[in-house]
């Protein structure tokens, strides 16, 4: 994503610290907090989840419906609907897998390495590692030199 309006990169930072401090006051970025919730032992995270989707969600529909205006880093207020197919299925298996082995999602393994939590450094690894084999993967099927776009 580029974009050369003055401050674009600085909304994106200010967006990703809020973002983190939230996760990390929530205590989310916390993978033994996020393995209770997994193990239905505390639903804390539910209520973290269902908060930020609720405010997404007036956030969202207030921006399409009143405003005539584009989000900050973006062009336009759009839903970008994404069929439900194989790759979805099995992308929505592997991710989960990876959650419930490392008990942190991506955004707040990055938290997570904000509050000290350093061995977590090898999930977000894995992250990278794995995201760039897929990408391989899809390259050598596709026959694309090229990876995946942000289309994809």
């Amino acid at each position: 994503m580029t974009d050369r309006r003055p401050g674009f990169h600085l909304v994106i930072l200010v967006g990703g610290l809020i973002f983190g401090f939230g996760l990390a006051y929530s205590h989310m970025a916390r993978p033994e907090v996020v393995l209770d919730f997994l193990q239905f032992d505390d639903l804390g995270l539910l209520f973290v989840m269902g908060g930020a989707a609720a405010v997404t969600g007036v956030v969202f529909t207030v921006a399409t419906g009143v405003l005539d205006s584009a989000p900050l880093t973006g062009v336009e207020y759009v839903r970008r609907v994404k069929s439900f197919d194989r790759n979805v299925v099995v992308g929505g298996v592997v991710f989960g897998t990876g959650w419930g082995l490392s008990g942190i999602c991506p955004g707040a393994a990055y938290a997570s390495v904000g509050i000290g939590n350093w061995p977590i450094l090898w999930a977000v690894a894995g992250m990278f590692i794995g995201a760039y084999a897929q990408g391989r993967l899809r390259s050598r099927i596709t026959g694309s030199s090229a990876g995946p776009t942000a289309a994809d």
